[in-house]
């Protein structure tokens, strides 16, 4: 949802560090792979026990996330190989902090709400992709960009919340899992609706 309508207000910020980085000699994959390497490193630090630093690399990883997509567009370079990449590195990134609080939390119930969140989480990226790639409409992205309630940046807040407030990890997990089956389901009725026939 954050990403949909709030985009505009964060692009400019985007398109310049972009542009920096562009200058600087970087391409958009290099930039896709430090996002990615960032991202890894703040999952170390959550099983480190030090979550705010966790947390600061995850914004720069997922900072860095759309940027790389805006260095691709503005140098024409946008490529399949890229969108996979990118795509790949999210999911990775995701499992790596709901690994890391797994280790620190191995309470049954903490893993077993954990566990649900990733099935909710593949079920949601599932109609994603599969929407964006059998859907015949274009967005600024390589596919078709489903919105819904929990996007990428919604998805940075909870994360967020679930590592700086792990004394009620259960609670934010459980707000997780329900933010993420409600997008699921839009997104399934919205598949419904544009993929008809």
């Amino acid at each position: 949802m954050l990403d949909t309508h709030g985009r505009a207000a964060v692009q400019p910020m985007i398109s310049k560090s972009a542009h920096y980085l562009l200058k600087s000699g970087l391409t958009a994959n290099h930039v896709t792979y430090m996002a990615f390497f960032i991202g890894i490193t703040a999952s170390i630090y959550v099983f480190l026990g030090q979550p705010i630093v966790a947390v600061v690399l995850l914004w720069i990883s997922g900072f860095l996330d759309a940027v790389d997509g805006s260095m691709a567009r503005q140098s024409k370079s946008s490529s399949s190989w890229g969108t996979i990449l990118d795509v790949t590195f999210d999911r990775v990134v995701e499992v790596g902090i709901l690994v890391a609080l797994a280790m620190v939390h191995p309470e049954p119930t903490i893993l077993f709400l954990l566990l649900l969140l990733a099935v909710s989480i593949i079920f949601t990226m599932t109609v994603f992709l599969t929407v964006g790639a059998l859907a015949e409409k274009e967005s600024y992205k390589s596919f078709y960009y489903q919105p819904g309630l929990a996007e990428r940046t919604e998805g940075f807040i909870l994360f967020s919340l679930m590592v700086l407030f792990q004394g009620n990890l259960a609670f934010w997990t459980i707000v997780f899992i329900a933010v993420e089956i409600i997008t699921g389901l839009q997104r399934l009725l919205e598949a419904r609706r544009i993929l008809k026939g």
